[in-house]
């Protein structure tokens, strides 16, 4: 059990934290409040535009089908994306005004759900997708290749990929890989928050060293069939034998750097080293834990006051959430910015080379946001400040899409040749890792 530290030692660690906070300069390119904004950074924010007007700007992870699931039951006329939506981070209007040309829409079902249950969520949330493109024929349009992104891309769309979060949703069957494969799936992050029967989790215990043998086979089958493999949300073993197996580059379609931010669901330097010779790509995310040692620590003092209350109410959930409200108005949380999202960017650089770098936001996927990144408006910000690091145009042009679309076009080769020497894998987990691993809906 977590014990949580004595009051003065949190009052104390709380006092520090918003000290520094407070003590920060002012970020290079932040106008003061009621100052207009410096000619320098007007400068860089019309580059920037400008570069989003000749390449996609790819995005690795946004939940608005989640989103909808929980604010509008699925209901494009309860909650019109067409127009401002202030419960979400996500909406035509601001993608427009990010520039976003490309996304790599998350359909996420929780890791709690299981078997069958994820399975049918899964294809609920897939479902959404094409709803939304039926109904914003103007604006989006299904793209599952690199082609495609770049031709919807000339025409003024956002081309719409798919993506699924966690390998719980196949529930260990490869055929059912491969019929989300055919519904557009364009990779698979191979665990959420919890380990699948086949992979460790990053924020599980550990159990099969990495990947089981079925772990393997999953891997391999969506080298296949040209699905990317996703390694956000899995433990370093997992990482490391992923990179082991996998013949296609590999992406981390929203995480950071741990060497900057140490929590389970960032990258360690050891990985990163490994891209280069992979292939890979680290898509940044603007998770405020992932990108700030202070929000992270926050984290950690949260979750153990949360541990005490709960030990102190077993039973009592409304005890348990005044406790909660209590504490969080005595300690407001720190707030990440759009300048640690670039140290994290600058971090990449420096241990991968730029080749190896995008965005991946989890927009609509987290409660609260950097400032200067709280929607899908402000790509631009981000870019000008990468200008203003001295990134040149065609790093920018990497990391906007450039990178991610030439990994898309490699695993799209490594299928074909796949397809040409053998067919689809019938392996099950049972015949691979034994009777005591298969789960508990498989006949």
């Amino acid at each position: 059990m977590t014990i949580k530290p004595p009051i003065p030692a949190l009052l104390a660690i709380f006092l520090v934290t918003m000290t520094a906070l407070v003590a920060r300069p002012k970020a290079a390119g932040q106008a003061a409040a009621g100052q207009a904004p410096a000619a320098a950074d007007t400068a860089l924010l019309d580059r920037a535009h400008k570069l989003l007007k000749e390449v996609p700007l790819v995005d690795g992870h946004n939940d608005l089908p989640w989103a909808m699931r929980e604010n509008a039951g699925y209901d494009f006329d309860r909650m019109d994306i067409k127009l401002p939506q202030s419960k979400l981070q996500t909406d035509i209007p601001r993608l427009k005004q990010g520039g976003l040309g490309g996304q790599f829409w998350s359909v996420y079902v929780p890791a709690t759900l299981q078997g069958e249950h994820a399975v049918t969520a899964t294809l609920e949330q897939i479902d959404l997708v094409y709803s939304m493109v039926r109904r914003y024929p103007e604006t989006f349009e299904i793209a599952r290749t690199a082609d495609d992104v770049e031709r919807i891309f000339k025409k003024g769309k956002i081309a719409s990929m798919i993506g699924m979060e966690g390998g719980h949703s196949i529930d260990s069957s490869l055929a059912a890989l491969r019929m989300f494969a055919k519904l557009g799936a364009g990779y698979m992050t191979l665990t959420h928050t919890l380990n699948t029967p086949w992979a460790d989790s990053a924020n599980d215990e550990p159990q099969h060293n990495g990947l089981t043998k079925f772990g393997e086979a999953v891997v391999r089958e969506m080298n296949w069939l040209g699905m990317l493999v996703d390694l956000s949300h899995v433990a370093p073993d997992t990482m490391q034998a992923a990179l082991r197996v996998s013949e296609a580059p590999v992406i981390f379609s929203h995480s950071s750097a741990r060497a900057l931010v140490d929590v389970p669901r960032d990258v360690p330097d050891a990985i990163l080293q490994q891209l280069p010779k992979n292939g890979g790509v680290i898509m940044v995310t603007f998770v405020p834990g992932f990108d700030s040692p202070e929000v992270a620590a926050y984290n950690k003092q949260e979750t153990a006051q949360e541990t005490l209350l709960k030990s102190q109410h077993p039973n009592d959930e409304n005890a348990i959430k005044d406790g909660m409200r209590q504490w969080t108005d005595a300690h407001p949380s720190p707030k990440a910015t759009l300048q640690q999202v670039a140290d994290h960017i600058d971090h990449v650089r420096k241990v991968a080379g730029i080749d190896h770098i995008g965005l991946g936001s989890d927009f609509d996927g987290i409660t609260s946001v950097p400032i200067g990144l709280e929607d899908t408006s402000k790509y631009p910000a981000l870019i000008a400040e990468l200008l203003k690091r001295g990134y040149t145009d065609q790093d920018v042009k990497k990391i906007l899409s450039g990178n991610v679309l030439r990994i898309m076009r490699e695993a799209e080769k490594v299928s074909k040749r796949l397809q040409a020497e053998r067919g689809p894998s019938h392996a099950t987990i049972e015949q691979l890792d034994g009777p005591s691993k298969a789960p508990a809906t498989t006949k």
